[in-house]
């Protein structure tokens, strides 16, 4: 039974990479930083571990700060983006302690709004693609042979910038029928255009034969400040824009806390927890300034998962219990130079959909 706390811990960790659930662009770069050992007799063989998540979301709720903007919905004005990504990530067990993983994401995104299409008529823009892919190596730091109560595990690894960070579309105009091309919003583009270092922590400890607790940490270090993608959707910057240095793309760090408890029960393991996705306002490395939506989600995060002999599927639905959009970079720019407080606004979701399986061979 404690075998199976260890495979819980790994699929929570391969289903749940940060991508938060709205205009905040948080990216998904799932699956990776993980061990599939089974029991400590079988552990020290050498295999490869397959894991598919498909995570959906639905934003359309806009909150300044962690206030929600109500009206917005009401008189039909709100953006709604609908996210879609599948990550594939396999992982290469090298021995008991070590492995490597590699997670390529394909993405598929749509936005409508009015504002980026003249004001009077709402209108759609897409992208589809290749994500970043991420690549990198875990180790254990206790021998999972010899403790298999409770481990924790480090990765350290490359966020790759392979996905389309100038992905364009077609944008209509306040003139009637005139239309320009652009980079699509930060929000559906396919990538950030930076190379990213990637940190994380996975942990698991079982109370009983039965409970276990596991808790999850990653980060995403981005040197790169701006991409240099123009944020005017193909047309002029706004004095404003220039002025405090939103017109062209930030590419910003992110990270993610989760923490909870599982059961389980018969061939189900039942998980609670709770999840943190950010994209902070300052990077840990390099400069911060350019276009972002920084901000926050809390989640409540159930999930249920069923093992059957070679494979399992899995199901997490975090729901959003705070959201808040924070003050970014180009706000303050813009409060000291006018000395009127700014702060822009973001949209969430309710809820992310994740769903997947995974398959030790």
């Amino acid at each position: 039974m404690k075998s199976n706390f260890i495979v819980i811990i790994l699929l929570l960790a391969l289903s749940s990479r940060a991508n938060a659930q709205g205009c905040v662009a948080i990216r998904s770069v799932g699956g990776l930083g993980t061990m599939d050992h089974g029991n400590g007799a079988d552990s020290s063989q050498k295999k490869w571990l397959l894991n598919i998540n498909n995570r959906y979301f639905n934003s359309y709720k806009h909150f300044v700060g962690d206030v929600e903007q109500k009206h917005r919905v009401e008189a039909g004005t709100q953006v709604i983006n609908h996210a879609y990504t599948m990550d594939v990530a396999v992982t290469r067990i090298l021995n008991n302690r070590w492995s490597v993983s590699a997670d390529v994401p394909i993405i598929s995104n749509t936005r409508s709004s009015l504002y980026e299409h003249g004001g009077k008529e709402r209108h759609t823009t897409a992208s589809f693609g290749l994500g970043d892919i991420r690549v990198s190596a875990s180790y254990w730091l206790l021998n999972p042979m010899k403790h298999a109560k409770g481990n924790v595990q480090l990765g350290l690894g490359l966020k790759l910038p392979t996905g389309e960070y100038r992905y364009t579309d077609r944008f209509y105009t306040a003139v009637a029928g005139v239309t320009q091309i652009g980079p699509v919003d930060q929000s559906i583009q396919l990538g950030d255009g930076g190379t990213g270092i990637t940190t994380e922590i996975n942990a698991y400890y079982s109370l009983t034969h039965a409970i276990s607790l596991y808790g999850n940490f990653y980060y995403l270090m981005n040197p790169r400040e701006q991409n240099g993608v123009s944020t005017a959707r193909g047309g002029t910057p706004s004095a404003t824009a220039i002025a405090n240095g939103s017109d062209v793309m930030s590419v910003p760090d992110q990270y993610m806390l989760r923490g909870g408890a599982n059961m389980v029960v018969n061939r189900y393991t039942f998980s609670l927890g709770l999840r943190n996705e950010c994209i902070p306002v300052h990077d840990l490395i390099g400069g911060s300034l350019g276009f972002r939506r920084p901000g926050y989600i809390i989640s409540v995060e159930p999930g249920v998962t069923y093992a059957f002999k070679k494979f399992n599927v899995y199901a997490f639905v975090p729901i959003a219990v705070t959201r808040n959009r924070t003050q970014s970079m180009a706000d303050k720019i813009t409060t000291a130079n006018t000395g009127k407080y700014t702060k822009g606004d973001a949209a969430f979701a309710d809820y992310a959909l994740n769903l997947g399986l995974s398959l030790r061979f």
